[in-house]
């Protein structure tokens, strides 16, 4: 069973690429979080195909109905969101409004993304015993690890559209963390194949961090959010953004495609989450954005740029207010620390490519392999990071959960009050 989070703050998601819908299930968000549809719909909107000319040209609304786990006295208000409808051919269909503003009951909460323009005519060379395998692509070892019933349409469950659900669960965690602590999290493209960004979001992370120890106000975060927003790259560098859509739409025409690295920080973090071993934050961390679709690395902090240097180099000094640097990324020992969370995570080029290359049939015939039909990006890792936000969020939420549920508040277990004296 996949559940990403967990055990007490967890996602469930279902879904193929060219299915009929991505469906969502989110466990574990405490009762009383105010929750708007609309801010769910902004995250998906960033993730969507067909938002940026850098990804695929395929192009979904990806709008989403929430359908459980949110309640409202004004039932108008509550039942504001989209209508779902159900039936067959020849048959009035049943409609039904769904939540678009309510507050979180502690029940989980249930949504739907609608999948319009899939084009399942375009994979049939994969279909079958016989069919290509696309090198780099899960083709080959799904089809033998379902016995032959692997969905060929899109890579199936293993399209980047099953991140979907990611987003879905990551905007809730976000949202409630920004509530209780201010906790804001950020991702900014930091390199596009051998073209590496100037400015970092890390260090600026870092730098925001020490002048307000007590926390970045939430303008100034709104201001950083906002310069990444308004390059045609999701990045903090301008200059970088522009050679790297240049390089990218090159890439493209030469049915090629590119890797690419991105930063994704959390700032504001509270302190004192995460677990000191088989269960740390560090370790969650690494395998919830480590596993997202065509990651190939994930580093904490330093990451790979510690191993050159001595422990008096790397060792982040510390003051009566805090930490004065973040070498470490937020972590001591899988545990925050409540400086920013700071991951760098690598992303392999894209494997559907245009160009002829050397494979098998599933029938393990070797072929000279040419894609025929499809809409793919040319650089994945740029449209990825708000699936990185949303992962970094579920995991920080889970840990958040987890070190409250060891402080035991006697009150919370009373129904009653004990004597006249407590009653009010």
């Amino acid at each position: 069973m996949e559940v990403l989070g967990g055990p007490l703050f967890a996602v469930a998601g279902a879904g193929e690429s060219h299915g009929p819908a991505i469906t969502t299930i989110v466990f574990g968000c405490p009762a009383g979080l105010l929750l708007d549809r609309a801010d769910l719909q902004r995250y998906l909107d960033r993730r969507r195909p067909g938002g940026s000319r850098l990804g695929t040209p395929r192009h979904e609304a990806d709008t989403v109905a929430l359908l459980s786990g949110l309640y409202a006295e004004d039932h108008a208000a509550l039942l504001a969101g989209p209508e779902v409808a159900l039936g067959n051919l020849g048959q009035a269909a049943v409609r039904t409004s769904t939540y678009a503003r309510g507050v979180t009951t502690g029940e989980p909460i249930a949504a739907v993304v609608l999948s319009a323009a899939g084009r399942a005519a375009d994979y049939r060379q994969f279909a079958g015993p016989a069919g290509a395998v696309r090198p780099g692509h899960t083709d080959l070892v799904k089809f033998h690890k379902s016995s032959g019933a692997a969905d060929v349409r899109g890579g199936g469950r293993s399209s980047f559209r099953a991140t979907i659900s990611d987003v879905i669960g990551g905007s809730v965690a976000r949202l409630y963390l920004a509530a209780e602590f201010g906790t804001v999290i950020l991702s900014s493209v930091c390199q596009v194949g051998r073209l590496r960004a100037a400015v970092s979001l890390a260090a600026r992370a870092e730098q925001l961090s020490r002048q307000h120890p007590r926390g970045v106000p939430p303008a100034v975060l709104a201001e950083l959010e906002q310069s990444l927003a308004q390059a045609p790259l999701w990045t903090l560098d301008r200059a970088f953004a522009a050679a790297a859509v240049e390089r990218i739409q090159e890439v493209r025409k030469a049915r090629d495609s590119l890797g690419a690295a991105v930063e994704v920080v959390a700032l504001n973090v509270p302190a004192l989450c995460g677990e000191p071993l088989y269960n740390s934050l560090k370790l969650r961390l690494m395998g919830a954005l480590g596993g997202l679709h065509a990651a190939v690395s994930c580093e904490i902090g330093s990451g790979s740029q510690a191993v050159s240097r001595r422990g008096s180099q790397h060792n982040d000094p510390i003051r009566g207010w805090g930490y004065a640097a973040d070498r470490h990324g937020g972590l001591i020992g899988g545990i925050t620390t409540g400086a920013p969370l700071v991951c760098r995570v690598g992303f392999k080029p894209t494997a559907s490519i245009g160009l002829p290359q050397q494979s098998v049939r599933k029938d393990l015939v070797e072929t000279e392999f040419a894609l025929g039909r499809g809409r793919h990006d040319p650089c994945v890792g740029v449209r990825a990071g708000v699936a990185l936000e949303s992962r970094l969020a579920i995991e920080l939420m889970n840990a958040v959960l987890v070190h409250q549920a060891r402080r035991v508040d006697r009150a919370a277990f009373r129904l009653f009050p004990r004597d006249e004296s407590d009653r009010t």
